[in-house]
């Protein structure tokens, strides 16, 4: 896969747009407006899941930073820039956090590179977030991320913008590869045991993207991306329940769907001889 050299078409609503609009953002356009309203339709409490899913990044990135001293982030499908960003919180615990973020909406881009111009410790990456080989051979990635050091690897509230042709699973298996033992990853994703709900939320965003999205999951098909992964306590949950910061965040829950996830450390890997 090559760099994104599209030219941005403003009457297509973007999931990175429209999860800035459901988060109170300026970022977005009535194309996207017009989508979240339709959204809205479907699943009345789509505000709260983004709500949520805002806030479970930014308590896993704390977390990360500061008690278990990881100061190297890598960000897959950053999406918009907003408040209280990656490398904001990473950076308070540690001001020599590194942080990498993966996008390749060409809106996301000229945001985000607007925002961490002046800081060093960071680089925005204009890579589809499927294209491990690109991406861990770039050179702003080598300049920032020490590949012997542990690195936390976030899928926040993204893999469901991927087809199963894509295979989100086998993607997170790819970085998983690629990371330290003693390494992290973050991962939330869209849940629903309600089949009209996965399949009406699915249908209305393939539709409003113009098929740039993937389909509403199980919590078993979550359970399964963290199948090499040595999970963290309080395990896989309703993200509102990850080591939520008061009470009136787990008061902000979805109903129809919710966001799905936890936390999960890169095993030691046994050498090659013992492998089987």
């Amino acid at each position: 896969m090559s760099e994104d050299k599209r030219v941005v078409d403003l009457s297509v609503p973007s999931a990175a747009r429209m999860y800035d609009w459901l988060l109170g953002g300026s970022n977005n356009f009535e194309a996207d407006q017009d989508a979240c309203e339709l959204l809205l339709e479907v699943a009345p409490t789509s505000r709260e899941i983004a709500l949520n899913n805002r806030w479970f990044l930014q308590r896993v990135v704390r977390v990360l930073a500061q008690e278990h001293g990881i100061r190297q982030f890598i960000d897959f499908g950053s999406g918009l820039p907003t408040q209280r960003n990656v490398h904001q919180i990473a950076q308070e615990a540690n001001p020599d956090a590194r942080v990498v973020y993966i996008d390749n909406d060409p809106v996301v881009l000229a945001l985000g590179q607007s925002l961490l111009d002046e800081n060093d410790n960071t680089a925005i990456l204009p890579v589809d977030m499927r294209d491990t080989d690109r991406i861990f051979a770039h050179k702003d990635l080598n300049r920032l991320i020490d590949s012997s050091e542990p690195v936390a690897a976030l899928f926040v509230s993204v893999l469901h913008c991927l087809p199963d042709s894509d295979g989100p699973r086998q993607l997170v298996e790819r970085v998983i590869d690629r990371l330290a033992p003693g390494s992290f990853v973050a991962v939330c994703h869209l849940v629903s045991d309600d089949p009209e709900v996965r399949d009406n939320v699915t249908e209305l965003m393939l539709a409003q993207t113009q098929g740039n999205w993937g389909r509403v999951r199980e919590e078993a098909d979550v359970e399964d991306i963290f199948t090499s992964l040595i999970k963290q306590e309080p395990g896989l949950v309703d993200v509102t329940d990850w080591r939520p910061d008061s009470e009136l965040q787990q008061h902000q829950r979805s109903i129809e769907w919710t966001e799905y996830g936890g936390l999960g450390k890169v095993p030691s890997r046994a050498p090659e001889g013992q492998r089987q």
